[in-house]
């Protein structure tokens, strides 16, 4: 069995993960020394729900592709890769968007979170609720992205799901290092190299999608001969050709092809693709450029308030 699309899902949910067991960690920090423990079940039922409405939103986003394509069977060859590239195309805003945010945020979280959790408390009756709220948001918005990744990828079955768990229990793990036994972690480290992990991986999203997309209309020609695809580009001399996607720029299908290991991992994992067309090359460079600068740029702004493990729980 090939775990090789499980890996870009376990990188993806680790990182979401860890920021959402951040959160868990410092609410029960905070109610601990505002001697509000009898509130933490409240923690632990947002955790809870949000994995729970998570994983209900990722059958239903299925349920509903699946339906689709029952229902109109002939189009079953367009419509599977061409929502597989629209939910590519959402999930590449939202982890970008969370990448650049988390980043800008962390110097802020901590105090943002004590906040949002004094004013809950403040509530009185309600204070349960307002807890409850607060952590079913944070684990709901890492939980949402993560799904959207998988179902942008639902063609490859149950692979990336077990990535998935795989890095929940991560997140767990470290979640338990930092608050329960007291580990020191670099946590502003550990987002910077999970972030450009993060950056690769969606920049290869980028070259997949745009793949899906010349597969969808490729399709469709062949479905409608008589329709017009959508064709930028035709060569008469080359033996393969994409209409979408421009000339082809890129073959080291015999050397790296993407189908054997580690070419298979590569795919996987950053996008790679033996055989690559001028718009996928353009798009992948310009998504680099633009929300790399922006990313690494936020690193180098001086952080007022870090959130650091030995720091978090005080």
């Amino acid at each position: 069995m090939d775990f090789s699309p499980a890996i870009p899902t376990f990188v993806i949910t680790l990182r979401e993960g860890v920021e959402a067991a951040l959160v868990v960690g410092i609410v029960l920090a905070c109610l601990q020394k505002a001697k509000a423990e009898q509130l933490n079940p409240w923690v632990y039922s947002g955790v809870v729900a949000g994995i729970v409405v998570s994983v209900l939103v990722g059958i239903l986003f299925t349920w509903g592709i699946q339906a689709l394509s029952a229902t109109y069977p002939e189009y079953a060859p367009v419509i599977e890769p061409l929502l597989e590239a629209v939910f590519g195309v959402i999930a590449i805003a939202l982890l970008s968007w969370m990448l650049i945010w988390m980043t800008q945020q962390a110097k802020s979280l901590k105090a943002e979170i004590e906040g949002n959790l004094q004013l809950a408390i403040a509530q009185g009756t309600k204070a349960g609720w307002g807890v409850f709220g607060l952590i079913f948001i944070a684990v709901l918005r890492e939980g949402f992205e993560t799904v959207v990744f998988i179902v942008a990828k639902f063609q490859q079955g149950l692979v990336p799901a077990l990535g998935a768990v795989a890095g929940i229990i991560g997140a767990v793990v470290v979640g338990f290092l930092l608050f329960k036994w007291g580990v020191k972690i670099n946590i502003r480290q550990f987002f910077q190299v999970m972030g450009v992990l993060l950056l690769l991986i969606v920049a290869g999203l980028v070259v997949g999608v745009l793949a899906h997309f010349d597969q969808a209309a490729a399709a469709l020609a062949q479905i409608n001969p008589q329709s017009q695809p959508l064709c930028f580009y035709y060569d008469h001399l080359a033996e393969e050709h994409s209409c979408f996607l421009g000339a082809r720029v890129w073959d080291t299908s015999g050397i790296l092809p993407d189908n054997k290991f580690p070419g298979l991992v590569l795919k996987a994992l950053f996008g790679y693709r033996a055989k690559i067309y001028l718009l996928q090359a353009v798009s992948y460079l310009l998504f680099l450029f633009a929300i790399g600068s922006i990313y690494f740029r936020s690193l180098s702004v001086p952080t007022r308030e870090p959130v650091n493990s030995d720091r978090a729980v005080q």
